[in-house]
């Protein structure tokens, strides 16, 4: 089907609206990781390292596009490992043991998440003294190369399976293509209001680190063929996120209520 009769498609219209919902709400993972690292280097550096980080994400995605057949190939297994495996309640493997290039990249980039924001919630929680004075970014990401690949390493992994699930929605790849730029677009537009908000309140930090590590144990699962709905992430996130904005909502009443006491 060419793009005209694509245009005037209701069918591709839908299929496009619902591709752009499922690409940002994949995106928001990708995004939350580079507001984490990239508010670790100097300021000035930051949102060059976001920007930087984001077109890497869309070049890698359409690159990804163009070759949509090795990454269908992906799915399919390279090994088995010679073992049975603990049974479910019918008798049924509680986990594949066959594995394909994408289950490796996801138990890789999960691995990584985990690892990253274990790291970064023991620096939260037990601080270096450096001179007097209580360091918390004692492995502060060393400059924008650094920062630039480890973002472009968990790109990857967002990348393949953000395709993935663009093939099993729709066959047409201009319509895939144009999802994955306008997601980007939102995720480009978005990255540095984000990053200064999570900046700005330590505690979303620490909460966004949680979901990090969540969405790691997730694609470790994923990789190892225990799917998880990803509805029951964004719901646990989603509710998260209402807790900490009524807290937030509460600590900044609180000293407007202590001043009424003192006075």
């Amino acid at each position: 089907m060419d793009i005209a009769a694509l245009a005037t498609d209701p069918a591709a219209w839908a299929a496009l609206v619902t591709l752009i919902v499922m690409e940002v709400v994949l995106g928001i993972d990708n995004l939350v990781f580079i507001s984490i690292l990239s508010n670790k280097l100097p300021a000035h550096q930051r949102s060059q390292a976001r920007r930087i980080g984001i077109s890497l994400a869309l070049i890698m995605r359409l690159a990804l596009l163009s070759t949509l057949a090795f990454i269908v190939g992906l799915t399919q297994p390279v090994f088995e490992l010679p073992w049975q495996g603990p049974a479910g309640e019918h008798g049924e493997p509680l986990f594949e043991l066959a594995f394909s290039w994408r289950d490796l990249i996801l138990i890789a980039g999960g691995l990584f998440l985990v690892w990253k924001a274990t790291t970064e919630i023991h620096e939260k929680v037990d601080p270096v003294e450096t001179e007097g004075v209580m360091d918390t970014k004692k492995k502060v990401v060393g400059n924008l190369g650094s920062a630039i690949v480890q973002i472009l390493l968990l790109d990857l992994v967002f990348s393949i399976d953000s395709i993935l699930t663009a093939v099993g929605m729709t066959e047409h790849l201009a319509i895939m293509i144009t999802a994955v730029v306008v997601a980007v677009g939102v995720m480009m537009l978005a990255a540095d209001p984000l990053a200064e908000f999570i900046n700005k309140n330590p505690t979303v930090v620490m909460l966004a680190l949680g979901f990090l590590l969540m969405i790691g144990a997730v694609l470790i699962a994923d990789g190892f063929g225990v799917h998880v709905p990803k509805g029951y992430i964004y719901a646990a996130m989603a509710f998260s996120a209402g807790v900490e904005t009524l807290n937030m909502l509460a600590r900044r009443k609180r000293p407007s209520v202590e001043d009424k006491i003192l006075h």
